[in-house]
Formats: C-alpha cells, structure tokens, sequence
C-alpha cells in the first residue's frame, strides 16, 4: 500500500528507537538481533513496506552504534539527546523532525514491538482522514501502536508528551475522537522489556 501514490496523502513513519534497555541489563532495543539482523531493521521496514514516507527513527542510546551496525537505507535518522528523561522526549524529537517533511500525518510504533508488521501498520494508514486524524490499533479491545496522529495534532500531541508516557495522555483527552483499529488478528503488541521477553526474538 502506497498512500502517497493513491491519494497524495504522505503519511511518515516515526520509529521510536532511542531505549537504553534498562531493564535488559543496558542492552539498547533497538541493537537487539531479530531474525539475524538488528531488531530496529524489521521495524523500520515494516514502516516502509506498510506505505509510510518518509520513515525517520529517533535514536538516543548507542546511536552512533546503531548507526553503524543498522541497515536502514532512505530513512531519516533523528537524535534526541535527552532519550533517558522518557519516551516523551523522543515522541517530540521525531514530530519535530517532520515540520519540513511535507507529511500530512505521522504513524508512530516502536522499535521493541517485534510481532507488529506492515499489515498493521497499512491498516492504520488506511484509517487516515485529514489533518485531524487519531487512529490507534487496539488488540482484544486494549489500545495499542501503531498510533497516527494528523499534522493538525502534532503541537498538541508534543505539548503533553512529558516523561514515560508519551502519548497516553493526549489519546485519554481525546478519546471522543479516536479510532480504533482492530489489529488482533494480524499482529501481536508484545513489548521487549525483560530477559524473559527475549524469547519474542527469532
């Protein structure tokens, strides 16, 4: 699926990929290996193979590493310097960098959701509106990533971006105005947290 070839609707990945691991003992996500390669590769792809463009990946730990060890061909990487204050910092870093990309809508996911796909991340696209747009997918009636937010949601969506909790409270808000997007049978939101997640890795 191509959004930007079927109705002009540029649509841009935001990868957030900028975790320490903490939890994994200081292992940055992003570098942990997936079916052979670095695990930020298949979430990208997914990105672009799902019809976002462009993709930009914001990176915190290790990225520098990450930049040299990753494939990650015709996208844009992003630095947040302040990536260990919390996924707000990064959620703001990557909207900010599309203020000159022409995008009408950005689709974040993160890098630690390795059973998330393009089928879900197409599906998300196909929820697009306008510029109001808010759309998340949801498993088993739980909200989850990928979310899109519309280019007229971006200032509000970085204004409450504070911390760990990225866009939790902006969607709270405006609940009224969300869609779901039923994604259960064609992905799964399982994070990477703990050593015990690694088993999630092939």
């Amino acid at each position: 699926m191509d959004r930007t070839s079927t109705d002009n609707a540029q649509v841009a990945g935001v990868l957030l990929a900028a975790g320490g691991g903490r939890r994994l003992g200081g292992r940055p996500k992003a570098l942990l290996r997936h079916r052979g390669r670095p695990l930020v590769e298949h979430a990208a792809r997914a990105l672009r193979e799902g019809g976002c463009a462009p993709v930009h990946i914001v990176l915190g730990a290790a990225a520098e590493e990450v930049r040299a060890r990753a494939e990650l061909p015709d996208c844009v990487l992003v630095d947040n310097p302040d990536w260990a204050g919390g996924m707000g910092s990064s959620l703001r870093a990557g909207l900010a960098s599309l203020a000159a990309s022409g995008a009408c809508a950005a689709l974040v996911t993160l890098v630690d959701q390795p059973g998330i796909g393009a089928a879900a991340v197409a599906r998300l696209l196909a929820a697009y509106d306008g510029p109001d747009s808010l759309a998340a997918a949801e498993y088993d009636g739980v909200r989850g990533h990928p979310v899109l937010f519309g280019a007229a949601r971006w200032e509000g969506v970085a204004a409450d971006a504070v911390g760990d909790r990225g866009a939790r409270g902006y969607l709270r808000a405006h609940g009224s105005a969300l869609t779901l997007v039923d994604c259960s049978d064609i992905a799964r939101p399982d994070d990477i947290d703990t050593a015990a997640d690694l088993t999630l890795l092939e």
